[in-house]
């Protein structure tokens, strides 16, 4: 029987197609032991610590690792992280939320390449489809208004950069605790 080729952005749909029913802590243990059979090292982070190896203590009952694994900072894992795996990490309520998002990972997290200080209407776009995330009716003014809340500012006609309210929202205020 002939295999059929997938391709990456397929291959991660079937991945969170089917991890989505999971709660965290089994998906944990199934990110893990997928890992374990594809011989794939989870990268360490600075401070010692190992997605993988935090996976296998929570399943042994050590459930101190769990959170921390959960919220730690794309950068703090160590490996390079997507949009779309970015979104589901940080769970933003709102389109301004996302805007940030998605300057946040342009400035911090993309391939190199891919990298800049400033994003556009364009940007948002391009971003939100890649992640799933509901468009806007008025895609122009997302990024008028999180600068109106105080997450933006002006770099050149169309252009916004994020601040520091804007990067702070991303690296510790998200994801939100639901009824605080």
């Amino acid at each position: 029987m002939a295999e059929t080729k997938v391709s990456l952005g397929q291959a991660i749909d079937q991945i969170i197609s089917a991890l989505e029913g999971l709660d965290q802590n089994a998906r944990l243990t199934a990110i893990s032991a997928a890992c374990k059979h594809l011989k794939i090292h989870m990268a360490s982070s600075e401070e010692g610590g190992d997605a993988a190896a935090d996976a296998d203590a929570d399943n042994k009952g050590d459930q101190s690792g769990s959170d921390a694994t959960l919220h730690r900072t794309p950068k703090q894992v160590g490996r390079q992280m997507d949009i779309r795996s970015l979104k589901a990490g940080k769970n933003p309520d709102s389109a301004k939320q996302m805007a940030c998002l998605v300057a946040y990972y342009l400035q911090e997290l993309a391939p190199k390449d891919d990298r800049k200080q400033t994003i556009s209407t364009q940007d948002i776009e391009k971003y939100f489809k890649q992640a799933s995330f509901k468009l806007p009716k008025k895609l122009e003014q997302v990024l008028v208004d999180a600068k109106r809340s105080g997450y933006f500012e002006s770099a050149a006609r169309g252009e916004y950069k994020l601040n520091a309210v804007g990067y702070n929202l991303v690296a510790h205020g998200l994801p939100t605790k639901k009824g605080s």
